[in-house]
């Protein structure tokens, strides 16, 4: 896979994807990110990348043409299956959309900044777009990394165990059940005895009453999900053996 970032303050995006996990994936040659400065195609002698926006307003508008370079320039040399707008806008990100993604080859992940971008440049390139929350940040960089973050893991090759990403919270629509290990005991709370009982058939149905217990208590949203679509896969299987 290749990542494109297109970046206000590169040295954030760089940072992150020098340690953990996303450095292994590229070191292994799993993926290959790169970052671009925005203001390496700014405008004029002071590469100019923002300007006061129209209709007036506080803060500062990220201007089209800056984009448009470095985006003709990319797709000029490859063809890219997604280029991504980050946005309060766009659609919530979730461990369903970090899946879709890790299985395209090229992306590109462009980061807002200041007031927000002109929104010639998600009309005109954006072939979607995604938020990572209802909040706003002052870099659109963070966004990157978690999208980074989120889609890289995923990728063959990239974790220890490969079982570990199907295994994590959302990927079944529901939260993780509550994991233990060493001491059995600590400070009175006790590992629970199915953990430590060899028994994989009891141990996987303690799991799974206790991702479903733990949806339903603390994302009551994501338990309604997961209940709407398990019936209508349920009626599903009726209306077939029918």
């Amino acid at each position: 896979m290749r990542i494109d970032v297109v970046a206000v303050i590169p040295d954030i995006v760089k940072c992150f994807i020098d340690y953990s996990i996303v450095k292994r994936a590229r070191e292994k040659g799993v993926v290959s990110i790169f970052v671009h400065d925005l203001r390496d195609y700014g405008i004029g002698r002071y590469r100019q990348i923002d300007d006061i926006p129209y209709g007036g307003g506080a803060g500062m508008v990220l201007r089209p043409e800056p984009y448009a370079k470095i985006i003709d320039k990319l797709t000029s040399e490859r063809e890219y299956d997604e280029v991504i707008m980050l946005s309060p806008a766009g659609e919530l990100f979730n461990q369903r959309m970090a899946n879709e993604l890790s299985m395209k080859q090229n992306l590109i992940i462009l980061c807002g900044h200041y007031k927000g971008v002109d929104e010639r440049v998600t009309q005109l390139f954006a072939t979607r777009e995604i938020s990572i929350g209802d909040y706003v940040l002052t870099a659109g960089e963070l966004a990157a990394a978690v999208v980074i973050d989120a889609v890289v893991r995923l990728l063959p090759g990239v974790l220890g165990d490969e079982m570990s990403a199907l295994t994590d919270s959302f990927q079944d629509g529901l939260l993780a059940p509550p994991v233990y290990t060493r001491p059995p005991e600590f400070r009175g709370l006790k590992v629970p005895d199915v953990l430590r009982s060899g028994h994989h058939a009891k141990i996987a149905e303690w799991q799974w009453e206790q991702s479903l217990e733990r949806t339903r208590q603390r994302r009551p949203d994501l338990y309604k999900k997961f209940l709407e679509k398990a019936q209508r896969l349920g009626t599903k299987h009726e209306n077939k053996r029918k």
